[in-house]
């Protein structure tokens, strides 16, 4: 794992927390995409946001990335490694890696609403309590990404839907691309579910395109179907250029990669934006995890 100091990272926010928007300025930035120096001109984005709307479990551990120093080192690691473009996270965590000096000459994304705490009673009222639009062109960034879950019968998941559409104007008025995550979900004994079904993806994905004055700048981030056979059919929704999340996979891996890389062959899709199956793999190989991700572009 990269070392990471947090006696430093600590004095520097106790003492010089104007080091954060220095660290912001002094960036080196990049395209979002880039298909030169042996680039394969997609996306690898490495996902990091789930911390701060209390989604902290991996696998059977109900806790595993509450703790920082680990996860900034997964992180780090991650990051250095060949054909890794970016990071998605909230702000606490593109701060620490702000001064970390791990985010040059990277994509950076910032999370924009995660006010849809897991597991509470307004989960689906997700309001935006990350990044706004003027903080990720105050602070140089790269896109913004915004979750969009829709239970038909929960009046909350209209005010997520309306929000969701004026983020989407203030970013095309900034120029800046906005990944959209969209699902249709219910809530099961209480608990939210999503739809991974074709025809739910479907038309999430429908959903999501027509948000907004513009879809310009505007990206999807969507699930791979129950069905991996159904992609093709189900990425025809949109012209958007999508990438693929990756979610909880379980013990099967391998199973895993194969759905991405036959839903990479699609014509829209353009990357994978993954998280915990790769900073926290079953077999602990971080590099390893993220070098076969890797290849799958």
């Amino acid at each position: 794992m990269s070392r990471v100091d947090v006696t430093e990272l600590v004095r520097l926010r106790a003492h010089h927390p104007e080091a954060v928007a220095e660290a912001a300025a002094r960036r080196v930035r990049r395209p979002l995409l880039r298909s030169t120096g042996g680039s394969t001109g997609r996306l690898m984005i490495i996902a990091a946001d789930h911390p701060a709307r209390g989604a902290l479990a991996v696998g059977d551990s109900p806790l595993a990335m509450a703790n920082r120093h680990d996860l900034l080192e997964r992180l780090c690691l991650a990051l250095s490694r060949p054909g890794v473009d970016g990071v998605l996270a909230t702000a606490d965590i593109l701060d620490d890696l702000l001064l970390l000096g791990a985010l040059e000459d990277r994509v950076v994304v910032g999370s924009m609403n995660r006010g849809g705490l897991a597991g509470a009673s307004f989960e689906l009222d997700d309001r935006f309590t990350g990044h706004r639009p003027e903080d990720l062109a105050r602070l140089g960034f790269d896109a913004g990404k915004l979750l969009l879950r829709i239970d038909y019968d929960d009046p909350g998941s209209l005010d997520t839907l309306h929000t969701a559409a004026r983020a989407v104007d203030a970013m095309a008025e900034r120029r800046l691309p906005l990944f959209v995550e969209p699902f249709l979900c219910r809530r099961v004994e209480g608990r939210l579910r999503t739809d991974l079904s074709a025809e739910a993806v479907t038309r999430s994905i429908a959903v999501a395109s027509g948000l907004g004055g513009t879809s310009a700048y505007t990206w999807l981030k969507v699930p791979v179907t129950r069905d991996p056979d159904d992609m093709a059919r189900v990425m025809e929704t949109s012209t958007l250029p999508a990438v693929l999340l990756g979610g909880e996979i379980g013990d099967d891996q391998e199973g895993a990669y194969e759905k991405w890389r036959t839903a990479l062959r699609l014509p829209t899709v353009q990357g994978l934006v993954v998280g915990r199956s790769l900073l926290y793999p079953a077999d602990g190989d971080v590099a390893g995890a993220v070098d076969t991700a890797v290849g799958l572009l």
